[in-house]
């Protein structure tokens, strides 16, 4: 009898819907049967470009970002705390997943949705849920907690946030550098971020930059300097984001960007745990525009730990000052840029998709 998922992948991060669409793909070829839930309409929308019909779950629960990508700490807390104390909301989800799990053997949670973080503590659901998450990005997540005042609150969320996360059927941490590590099985598995595998293209679709933006970044003067800077260092750009939907130069949303990023001559794009992956899978040089984002902070600094042909681009408000970062960042990358091997990189993508597919078939 094949196995039946129930895929939850929030749509804080256009990652999360990356490796969700990926995965779905994967599992389905395998012969499982995966429904799709995700948490917004630009998340629907962003999953069925790549083949993906998904539901919404609802509407309420969200991380807050600014138009520069920097993370709003009290209004996501706000916004949680609405979504876990103010009726008809969590309890809401709550009641719906139940009817939905019914049918199903398992529940991925990717990332930390609260109603299935609640849910998978509890003895009736938890040998269902299975949380998905990067490793930075629970790192964050009760970092977040810390900060809050009084402190003994923020301390007490923190601790039954953990308790949550470690108690459910088991954990997939996942991380751009790592290697499959089945230690501490079957409470916790580490995988390597999961890589799209590049698909054949014409020879006149190679660019110099491949960009890609997620749609926290709306910052007009961002994207020009970002333009202008790439221009003065000679290279084309194939660029990418929601957030600039409709601006000349810019495509909405792409399924072959990857494809396109592995033949770059370099990559420009937040440090997520997507794009490092793909970064590292194809061998490609990656501008890395910081903002205040704890998770990606995180992931840039590992970057620089591992070695990870890159540079690191801040934006402060000036564009005359990110213009000159990326345009100095883009020349010091193309000149030392490997010359591209997606056979090879394929391959190393392929291997990490067939070890997540095993791994949530083998729960």
């Amino acid at each position: 009898m094949s196995a039946r998922i129930l895929y939850l992948a929030t749509a804080d991060a256009r990652g999360h819907l990356m490796r969700a669409q990926l995965l779905v793909h994967a599992l389905r070829a395998a012969g499982a049967e995966v429904e799709v839930l995700t948490t917004s309409q630009q998340g629907q929308d962003f999953l069925q470009r790549f083949g993906i019909a998904a539901q919404i779950l609802s509407l309420h629960y969200a991380v807050q970002f600014d138009r520069q990508q920097n993370m709003l700490r009290q209004a996501t807390n706000r916004n949680v705390a609405h979504y876990l104390f103010r009726p008809g909301r969590m309890l809401r989800d709550i009641l719906q997943l139940r009817r939905r799990l019914r049918g199903v053997d398992l529940v991925i949670n990717d990332s930390f949705h609260p109603a299935l973080l609640y849910m998978g503590m509890l003895p009736g659901w938890r040998r269902q849920v299975v949380h998905v998450y990067g490793a930075s990005l629970k790192v964050a997540l009760l970092n977040n907690f810390a900060g809050m005042w009084p402190r003994q609150f923020g301390r007490l969320f923190g601790w039954i946030v953990g308790r949550q996360i470690d108690t459910a059927r088991a954990r997939i941490e996942h991380d751009f550098a790592y290697e499959v590590d089945d230690t501490q099985a079957p409470a916790l598995y580490r995988l390597p971020t999961p890589v799209a595998l590049a698909e054949a293209l014409p020879k006149q679709a190679a660019v110099g930059a491949a960009v890609y933006l997620n749609p926290h970044f709306r910052e007009p003067d961002l994207a020009d300097a970002l333009s202008r800077g790439l221009e003065d260092a000679g290279l084309d750009a194939h660029r990418v984001g929601e957030g600039y939907a409709g601006r000349s130069g810019w495509l909405q949303v792409d399924p072959l960007w990857a494809s396109r990023a592995a033949r770059a001559q370099l990559l420009v794009s937040a440090p997520g745990m997507a794009a490092l992956s793909i970064a590292r899978v194809y061998q490609r040089p990656i501008i890395l525009v910081v903002s205040d984002q704890p998770e990606q902070t995180s992931n840039a600094a590992r970057a620089r730990q591992l070695q990870l042909l890159h540079r690191v681009v801040t934006w402060r408000g000036d564009p005359a000052d990110f213009r000159r970062q990326v345009a100095e960042a883009a020349r010091q990358l193309s000149a030392a840029a490997p010359a591209p091997d997606v056979i090879l990189g394929n391959q190393r993508a392929q291997a990490r998709i067939d070890a997540w597919a095993s791994r949530l078939l083998g729960l």
